[in-house]
């Protein structure tokens, strides 16, 4: 019995928060000793009297029981004993309960006999009946007339303050409902203020209880398409406000710097929604949008600036190096709208051409979502386990073929404005030529495209410009293709330049090249025969008899692609012949003659032997003189020397 445990058989008194009240105490006490008047002295001293010898009788008794020592079986019977009575005690109030329940059950079964048969004890259905118990109100003894009337007042008050309570009740709800109409129908006004202007308005994924508003691009790529829907969340008053956690905290634009030759000559400026920043909700839609398109612009343009490599396109951090022209570069980055830019050496050219570039590449990437969705809306095709590459949109690569082709273009332009310029100077006068430049080059047919589609997509194929003309030289002409692509092969420019010269057969075009420099050395070598030839074709002027017959000589050239031409001798016995040497560049022509003395004045370079030193002469057009003698009087009187 060490591991036995006692048992708690009495209840625990909790103590109260707080004494009783006087009230309270008196009534007991009235209660226990009797009313104060029968209270006295000699009636305090006897109780205290008796209070004291009970008190000696209990500690001695306590005193004996403490002596005495029970031993540990008489302590085991009296726990059964005392565990037994506690049974008792409890299967008595289970089974008065019980008959509690049963009776109770019984007498609801008069009025509700499915529900109190639930609860009726199976020995009880077998004795009594269903509905066998009732029970009836008894009338109760007649109130007295002032017991009424205060019970009436009581009511009536009562009644008046509840009805006060409700009517306060009502005008609270009332003023509440009020306010809640009111920025209800400044909600849907706003709401339907946007829808009206053209923005999409749907359940918010997240909280189907709130509305959302779209302003970003379905055809977007995933991470911006999901961006792109801001929850419309109503304040206190009932106004709207977009969801801060989605919307983009400042705005921001893919700003374009043009740089020439090493200084910063032009940049793009925000759209009109970033430098607004109203505090109206379109307003901050229109931003959100707007700075959401500017960053997957950017986004894109990475993308595709890393595919474009081997082009030049160089990445660091947050910023795109193209390399434009000869001496022009194109940088872009993705910077806050405020951001303050320099004014120090800006152009309005290169203002205009940053401004361009900017718009430029927001209408490809526009052109681009319109691509998507035409390529969903048609059937799929099958499916393969190899997942179809999204490739990179063309936002640089056209500008890059823009910039590229117009150099190139204004190359050529420069080229034949100089050396029709000098030969002007030389007073030829060479036919003009004809210029059709940025037409289209052939591209696949589009149907049932919309006009706007078709436009941009025109922009996407190669640049093609012609430069035609024709020379001195009868049925002579030239002509020059300029194409740049860098979306197909071959990438880069290319130049088809060809020839129709009848008097030089064996001169052929050169067909494609690719460098400047052949295009600048076949253009040159053309007009310098086209040059000998028309020194060769001047007619002197006719004899008057026969002893001026001798003076009826022309150049004759011996070797045109090489600009020389030979004079026949003055008489058959000498060997010294008079020699021209032509030579034409884009910067001057220059013609020089002099004396050759050979077997048949036909020898060139080291063979070739002058008996005399001679100054050529030049025509440029940069320093062309009125008072100069043109090319045609030249050869004329150099053939009055002879």
């Amino acid at each position: 019995m060490a591991d036995s445990f006692t048992l708690p058989l009495r209840h625990i008194h909790e103590k109260r928060e707080r004494p009783d009240t006087l009230p309270v105490e008196i009534a007991q006490i009235n209660s226990q000793w009797g009313s104060f008047r029968d209270v006295n002295e000699e009636v305090l001293r006897q109780k205290m009297a008796e209070e004291a010898d009970k008190d000696g009788v209990s500690e001695e008794d306590e005193s004996d029981e403490d002596a005495t020592d029970l031993d540990s079986t008489e302590r085991l019977e009296q726990l059964y004993k005392r565990r037994t009575e506690i049974t008792e005690f409890a299967m008595k109030a289970h089974m008065e309960t019980l008959f509690a329940l049963d009776f109770v059950s019984l007498l609801l079964s008069k009025q509700l006999p499915r529900q109190a048969e639930t609860s009726i004890s199976p020995y009880l259905k077998q004795i009594a009946p269903l509905g066998s118990l009732h029970a009836e109100v008894v009338n109760p003894p007649p109130k007295p007339a002032s017991a009424a009337k205060d019970i009436s007042v009581v009511s009536r008050g009562w009644r008046i303050q509840n009805f006060k309570a409700a009517a306060n009740k009502l005008l609270q709800a009332a003023s509440r409902l009020e306010t809640e109409v009111a920025a209800e129908t400044r909600y849907w006004n706003e709401v339907l203020a946007i829808k009206d202007k053209g923005w999409g308005i749907c359940r918010s994924p997240r909280n189907g209880r709130n509305l959302a508003v779209q302003y970003g691009f379905l055809e977007s790529t995933p991470i911006f398409r999901d961006r792109g829907l801001a929850p419309l969340h109503r304040a206190q008053d009932g106004s709207l406000h977009l969801d801060e956690g989605v919307v983009p905290s400042k705005a921001s634009y893919v700003r374009v710097r043009v740089i020439q030759d090493g200084r910063l000559v032009g940049y793009s400026k925000p759209t009109r929604s970033a430098l607004d920043g109203g505090d109206t909700i379109e307003s901050r839609i229109r931003q959100a949008r707007d700075t959401l398109f500017e960053e997957e612009l950017f986004h894109e343009l990475v993308r595709e600036a890393r595919a474009i490599a081997s082009f030049g396109v160089t990445t660091r951090e947050n910023l795109i190096e193209v390399p434009g022209s000869d001496d022009l570069e194109i940088l872009l980055d993705l910077v806050d709208a405020d951001e303050v830019q320099p004014e120090d050496g800006i152009t309005r050219q290169g203002t205009t051409l940053a401004q361009g570039i900017g718009h430029a590449i927001g209408i490809l990437l526009a052109y681009a979502h319109r691509q998507n969705l035409r390529r969903r809306s048609q059937i799929p095709p099958p499916l393969t386990p190899k997942k179809p590459s999204i490739p990179e949109y063309q936002l640089i690569r056209p500008v890059l073929t823009y910039i590229k082709h117009i150099s190139d273009v204004r190359w050529v332009q420069s080229l034949l404005k100089d050396l029709f310029g000098v030969l002007q100077s030389a007073k030829l006068n060479p036919p003009a030529y004809t210029t059709k430049s940025f037409s289209i080059g052939k591209q696949a047919p589009a149907a049932h495209l919309p006009a706007v589609e078709a436009f941009v997509g025109q922009f996407l194929a190669p640049f093609e410009s012609t430069f035609s003309g024709k020379i001195l030289t009868p049925r002579g002409s030239f002509s020059i293709a300029v194409r740049t692509s860098l979306s197909s092969p071959p990438f880069g420019t290319s130049f088809n330049v060809s020839f129709n010269s009848p008097m030089y057969p064996d001169f052929k075009s050169p067909g494609h090249v690719s460098q400047r420099q052949e295009v600048e050395a076949a253009i040159t070598h053309l007009l310098l025969l086209d040059v000998v030839f028309a020194i060769a074709s001047n007619e002197p002027a006719k004899p008057k008899d026969d002893r001026d017959a001798q003076a009826n000589r022309a150049w004759d050239p011996i070797y045109p692609q090489h600009g020389e031409l030979l004079l026949s001798p003055s008489s058959p016995n000498s060997f010294k012949r008079r020699k021209m040497k032509v030579a034409l560049s884009r910067d001057e022509l220059s013609v020089e003659v002099y004396k050759v003395h050979c077997i048949d004045g036909t020898g060139r370079g080291n063979r070739e032997k002058r008996d005399t030193k001679s100054t050529p002469s030049t025509w440029s057009s940069s320093a062309a003189s009125p008072d100069q003698p043109s090319l045609m009087e030249f050869v004329t009187t150099e053939l009055s020397r002879s």
